[in-house]
């Protein structure tokens, strides 16, 4: 395989567009194109610069040695089979992503597309280890709607979340509901809130829970203290009036 072959198999193998390649090295998109296209041959020091970034020789980079990068670069999209490595890009792109952009395998593997499937996966839909996007699963997740092991989001769903609305082992967020709930509003097992918190152990302005710490506080376990859930939300529209109504729906719902 020829140089501008190799160059063209390797960046599509990583994921990467010319101009994330020429950004990696210090070159113009423009300049990468040339070597792609066979007009132009990078300087040693680039060579070298790419061989780092590839992680092999500059004797394979060349095609010098021996291939280990199986590729088909006749189509717009690729489907790059390699051991335990598989690539498939979509011919169909909006703004210059593809649609689907799955690369996967044993290393680091970067899928940037609509909907993207990699070890490290950017897109409205991402999928992977590492999943960033509008919609985001992964072990490590962020998005709007994140769900993971670890989840950033404006909806976070994880065994550690942080988010808008953080729901997980552990939970921090502007409501937050988990084993161990921070936030404005929580609610779980231990919850800790600004405002109102509910649950086994509650603190906050307002707590709700077998054993509560707060300026008003409603224990279930108290003895000879008859209230009842008017009571919880006549002290938050008088004490919090400031608090969202779909937080007081949410509430009144537990209650």
């Amino acid at each position: 395989m020829e140089f501008q072959d190799k160059l063209i198999a390797l960046r599509k193998q990583n994921g990467m567009s010319q101009e994330d390649l020429g950004n990696a090295i210090g070159v113009s998109r423009q300049t990468v194109s040339k070597w792609e296209m066979g007009q132009t041959t990078p300087e040693m020091n680039k060579l070298i610069e790419l061989s780092k970034l590839f992680d092999i020789s500059v004797d394979e980079l060349l095609g010098l040695k021996s291939e280990n990068v199986k590729t088909n670069t006749a189509q717009s999209s690729s489907n790059i089979r390699s051991g335990i490595h598989y690539e498939y890009k979509s011919k169909r792109e909006i703004k210059g992503l593809p649609l689907v952009h799955v690369n996967v395998g044993v290393g680091v593997y970067k899928a940037k597309g609509i909907i993207a499937i990699g070890n490290i996966a950017t897109g409205v839909i991402a999928i992977g280890v590492i999943a960033k996007g509008i919609i985001a699963i992964g072990t490590l997740a962020i998005g709007i709607f994140a769900l993971g092991a670890f989840a950033l989001g404006l909806a976070a769903v994880a065994g550690v979340a942080l988010g808008g609305i953080a729901v997980g082992g552990v939970a921090i967020g502007y409501l937050a509901i988990g084993g161990v709930a921070i936030g404005v509003y929580a609610l779980g097992g231990y919850a800790m809130a600004m405002n109102i918190g509910v649950g086994g152990y509650a603190s906050g302005k307002i707590a709700v829970g077998d054993q509560v710490k707060g300026i008003y506080t409603f224990s279930v376990k108290q003895q000879g203290n008859v209230w009842d859930r008017n009571d919880i939300l006549t002290c938050i529209s008088s004490n919090l009036p400031e608090t969202p109504r779909w937080i007081v729906k949410f509430f009144k719902m537990v209650f």
